[in-house]
């Protein structure tokens, strides 16, 4: 039986699974630590003490965010974690756990998931958004990973919004649509400073049909669908699937079909609607996908 430790690096937390099997996988151990922002050594550090705690485990299965060279093991661009930009992460980590390391991109890891065994087996096509501190993002072609040129199919937290603007963060559609955008948003509904408001907060005040919340939640709703409509249109695929903590939320899933309902009805009668789901291992789905990407190796 295989043990194979399944790391979910984020931008706020670093999430870790357990998982055990041979065929079929579970989960045996999961718990999150903060994700360190000083520098690559204590971020190397944080991955290896994670390793030490369940050393027994026979290879380490890592998702990250940003653009991965999935052959070489080289972090080309992490995002937020830019000190870990040109990193061979696998090579170090390996050298420092003594045991066989894989990387993947983070939504490709939900996407990885999902059409091994979740809510994409029955597709060829298929796009992945995964909201949390960004938008991952990552586009299956006949069930297989589209990873592009450059590594960077998918990307859509690195879309403009405005050509004509400087490339920062605010022109980015990762500042829009990501799930700490819907909570700045509820933040500044509530008077309250965005620390003092969780997701789980927010959702129980949407529950219970707060107005101000739920106005919050359309309108972030409103430009999660834009973009799935966008990439309608771009990719066309059979079918749309939301991951991250907020897709575990069937208020935020019903959001965007309403929203997707209004753009439709005003779209030539020809054009496809998009199917869209939430992703059937969620906030889980990242450690998945990295499994099933070390299996493959």
């Amino acid at each position: 039986m295989k043990k194979i430790l399944a790391i979910d690096v984020g931008g706020t937390f670093i999430k870790y699974g357990v998982m055990v099997g041979t065929r079929s996988f579970k989960i045996t151990v999961k718990d999150k630590v903060d994700t360190p922002k000083t520098n690559h050594e204590d971020f190397m550090e944080k991955l290896a003490d994670i390793f030490n705690a369940y050393d027994d485990a026979e290879g380490i299965a890592l998702s990250m965010p940003g653009l991965i060279d999935t052959d070489a093991g080289i972090c080309i661009s992490s995002g937020a974690l830019k000190f870990n930009n040109g990193c061979n992460i696998a090579a170090e980590l390996k050298a420092m756990c003594g045991v066989p390391v894989t990387v993947e991109n983070d939504a490709n890891c939900a996407a990885l998931a999902e059409v091994k065994s979740g809510v994409l087996t029955d597709v060829k096509d298929a796009f992945v958004l995964v909201f949390g501190t960004a938008v991952g993002g990552a586009f299956v072609h006949n069930r297989e990973i589209y990873r592009g040129a450059h590594f960077c199919a998918g990307e859509v937290s690195y879309t403009l919004k405005n050509i004509t603007s400087v490339m920062n963060d605010k022109n980015l559609y990762a500042n829009d649509i990501s799930a700490v955008a819907l909570k700045k948003l509820c933040a500044k509904a509530l008077g309250l400073p965005p620390e003092k408001v969780t997701g789980e907060m927010v959702f129980d005040l949407i529950d219970e049909n707060d107005d101000d919340m739920l106005d919050a939640l359309y309108r972030y709703a409103h430009g999660v669908a834009v973009k799935i409509f966008n990439l309608q249109m771009l990719f066309d695929p059979e079918r749309f699937a939301l991951g991250g903590g907020i897709s575990e939320r069937q208020s935020f899933i019903d959001a965007v079909h309403d929203k997707l309902d209004e753009l439709c009805e005003k779209a030539p009668p020809f054009l496809p609607r998009p199917q869209v789901v939430a992703c059937k291992y969620q906030n889980d789905a990242n450690l998945y996908g990295a499994l099933y990407h070390y299996l493959k190796k």
